[in-house]
């Protein structure tokens, strides 16, 4: 069983920045990605709040991503993790056919948005069917949009939207937000935004130019109605790729972590959308990956020199 100093598990922004510094370190690393490099990022059509792109698509930047990683000269290897467990000062990741060991290890595995599981949702992902307003919010200046969901990150983002967008029509199944009161008010006080109370969506319309409409319904009186809208955002929540780590996470799956981004397991580190963090953006998860790999970079350092010490190590 071949071991590695460290091994990063997800090759999105966070992963790839954790290999280029892992390996800019001279850590024998492995990158483990069980699709394509970059992440959700890499279906996103255009990114403008990138620092140093001004405006450019997800999988240019990507491409740009994976050419440094290259450059220094990141094993990939496309496998899933099935499981990962530590014995004594090692953690084995079960690869299914195979298993690895590594001294540390980076959990770069990302987060998933949870779907409505209506028509259109996933033929119009990317061309008027967004889960970021931060990222998307700008194209649709001047425009009426419409947003589903009701808890904190739903509130959020309908109050940054209402100030790009003409109108905003927040659709809500339930007759109030569950988001906290501060954020409750500042939605409620956008003159833009109009609540849809316990409206439920029925279905996305578009064509080959996009969205073009949101179909929705009351649930009480099964009344009908269409938005005509060119954007439609959708906020029920995330679920995180994290069911293969035994370590501390918060009551969502979400990885907590301490300031070195370490996880309740020494050695065993969480960066960008996997774990507990206020924002979820390609900038975080880049400083992420840095982070993580300059702290296990120092942990294996620690740990080997208290090996050749004759030391016991217990962890």
């Amino acid at each position: 069983m071949e071991t590695f100093d460290l091994v990063i598990v997800g090759g999105g922004p966070g992963g790839l920045s954790a290999a280029v510094y892992a390996m800019r370190a001279r850590m024998k690393t492995l990158l483990l990605e069980r699709a394509g490099l970059g992440g959700q990022i890499a279906t996103t059509d255009i990114i403008e709040n990138y620092l140093g792109f001004p405006s450019l698509s997800g999988p240019a930047l990507v491409a740009e991503f994976e050419k440094h990683a290259q450059a220094v000269g990141t094993p990939v290897k496309y496998a899933m993790a099935h499981k990962i467990t530590k014995e004594g000062n090692l953690f084995i990741i079960d690869l299914g056919d195979e298993k690895i060991a590594a001294k540390s290890v980076i959990l770069s595995s990302g987060a998933e948005p949870k779907k409505i599981g209506i028509p259109g949702e996933t033929e119009f992902l990317g061309r008027g069917v967004s889960t970021c307003g931060t990222c998307d919010g700008p194209f649709y200046r001047n425009q009426d949009i419409a947003l589903i969901g009701g808890g904190d990150t739903a509130t959020k983002e309908a109050i940054y939207l209402s100030k790009i967008a003409r109108k905003v029509y927040l659709v809500h199944r339930r007759g109030e937000l569950r988001a906290e009161k501060v954020l409750q008010e500042r939605a409620l006080a956008r003159p833009n935004v109009e609540f849809l109370w316990f409206h439920r969506p029925l279905e996305i319309l578009g064509d080959k130019s996009g969205v073009t409409g949101l179909s929705i319904e009351k649930i009480e009186t099964k009344e009908k109605r269409t938005l005509d809208v060119m954007g439609v955002f959708v906020f029920v929540g995330v679920v995180p790729n994290t069911g293969f780590a035994d370590c501390a996470k918060d009551g969502s799956g979400f990885i907590t972590v301490d300031e070195k981004l370490q996880s309740s397991v020494p050695g065993l580190f969480a960066v960008g959308d996997c774990r507990v963090t206020p924002l979820r953006q390609v900038a975080v998860a880049v400083g992420d990956g840095a982070i993580a790999a300059t702290m296990a970079e120092e942990h294996v350092s620690e740990m080997e020199g208290r090996l050749y010490a004759g030391k016991v190590v217990k962890e």
